[in-house]
């Protein structure tokens, strides 16, 4: 059956998550320190809890920190380029980097709704591709429930705004966005068309990961 509805991240998930990367050397900043950084200059698009009203923004809120860290180094050497955050980047410390992301990550993130009509195409995609036009599974890297795999930098999808994922696909596709190890990303969204973009991005904001 279709699912819609995103359930919480448990407290005890999360700390299991802090104890495993810290064991495979990912160094987490300080929640609190993020906390405080995080109101100073995330919040106006962000959210203090990581869960953004506007929907081309995306949620912050239970993200891997692997991948928000790598994110915002590259937004601030360049790899990356948005005319919000690169500059918002720019200015941050290794530490202040590393707080913020540790904070979000242990942020809850709210739920999400999804078309049914589109999200029933993008069920299909996500989890089995098109093999006729070779589209892989989203599944394969990002997991059947969307919570990504934070050690191989593959970020938490379950939940995320539909607008802002669509977007973001569409940055690979036209290659705007250019920062996915080996190319993965533009590879596949290549061989998508609009509407398989737009399926899979309602089929992500509704998907739960019980």
């Amino acid at each position: 059956m279709m699912k819609t509805w995103l359930i919480s991240v448990s407290a005890a998930a999360v700390l299991m998550s802090g104890a495993a990367m810290a064991a495979d050397g990912f160094e987490l900043g300080d929640p609190k320190a993020g906390e405080a950084k995080a109101k100073a200059i995330c919040q106006a698009c962000h959210a203090v809890d990581g869960n953004s009203i506007v929907p081309l923004w995306p949620k912050l809120a239970g993200q891997h920190p692997e991948y928000a860290y790598k994110q915002l180094v590259q937004f601030k050497n360049g790899e990356r380029y948005n005319v919000q955050m690169t500059p918002m980047a720019m200015p941050l410390t290794e530490k202040e980097m590393r707080d913020v992301v540790a904070y979000y990550s242990q942020q809850v993130q709210t739920g999400g709704v999804a078309d049914r009509e589109l999200a029933a195409l993008g069920e299909k995609i996500y989890r089995a591709g098109n093999p006729q036009s070779g589209v892989p599974a989203c599944s394969g890297c990002h997991g059947p429930a969307g919570m990504g795999q934070g050690l191989s930098k593959f970020p938490r999808l379950a939940g995320q705004h539909a607008d802002y994922v669509k977007q973001t696909l569409e940055y690979f596709r036209k290659g705007e966005r250019a920062n996915d190890p080996n190319g993965m990303m533009r590879g596949v969204t290549a061989r998508m068309t609009d509407q398989e973009i737009a399926a899979v991005s309602q089929y992500i904001q509704g998907l739960r990961n019980d």
